[in-house]
């Protein structure tokens, strides 16, 4: 293979993973940091694929990324939701003991684990609430350890997300306001619509399939 044959297959895996991006609306920071294209490719990718094909109807988000880890622990149905996530990262690998991901340095295969991690939470959850952007966030700040961390509710044993620092026991979404002798709380924010795949990268073969963790 000649090396001009080798960059042209890797900008193709990146530009087909900006188009899924792109599909589940992530901002132009977010591509940017997950494909390594620049702002002025991204755009040209919207522009040619989306803007100019109004059936695709994907809006175009604008403002800062999430920063703020506390979105995830709470109310309790976000807790779940968060734990669903969170599991699903753990088994298409992206998410592992002891590894992080280096937010200036991701690959085109981590950015396909990430949705394909992210699409089939879409479909194992009714009316999901965590937006794609919400999704590349949480990756990131499991991943780094700092704020977030993956622990087992004491309860029932359920894999649940905590606040590193909390000094309570962990507790996941259903069994905390149970304890607390209290309904369960409703999700906040509208539900997320099915994820609109652009045209141009549909049938792209998904990098991998789920299956069960690994026991270390």
């Amino acid at each position: 293979m000649r090396v001009t044959d080798d960059r042209y297959c890797r900008d193709r895996l990146r530009f087909d993973l900006a188009l899924r991006l792109i599909g589940h609306e992530a901002r132009t920071h977010t591509i940017r940091t997950w494909t390594g294209l620049t702002e002025d490719r991204v755009r040209k990718l919207y522009r040619t694929y989306i803007a100019e094909h109004p059936q695709e109807r994907i809006a175009r988000r604008r403002g800062k990324s999430p920063q703020r880890c506390s979105y995830f622990l709470r109310p309790p149905r976000m807790q779940q939701e968060a734990a669903v996530l969170a599991g699903l990262f753990c088994m298409v690998g992206i998410v592992s003991h002891g590894a992080r991901l280096d937010p200036h340095a991701l690959s085109v295969a981590q950015g396909e684990l990430l949705c394909l991690a992210y699409e089939t939470y879409l479909g194992l959850v009714a009316e999901p609430r965590i937006s794609f952007e919400h999704a590349a966030f949480l990756v990131l700040a499991l991943a780094h350890g700092d704020e977030l961390t993956l622990s087992h509710c004491n309860a029932c044993g359920a894999l649940t997300v905590d606040d590193r620092y909390a000094l309570r026991a962990s507790a996941c979404g259903v069994c905390a306001p149970a304890a607390r002798g209290l309904p369960d709380e409703a999700p906040a924010g509208p539900a997320m619509r099915a994820p609109a795949v652009p045209a141009a990268a549909r049938g792209t073969p998904a990098p991998a399939r789920l299956g069960p963790v690994g026991r270390g």
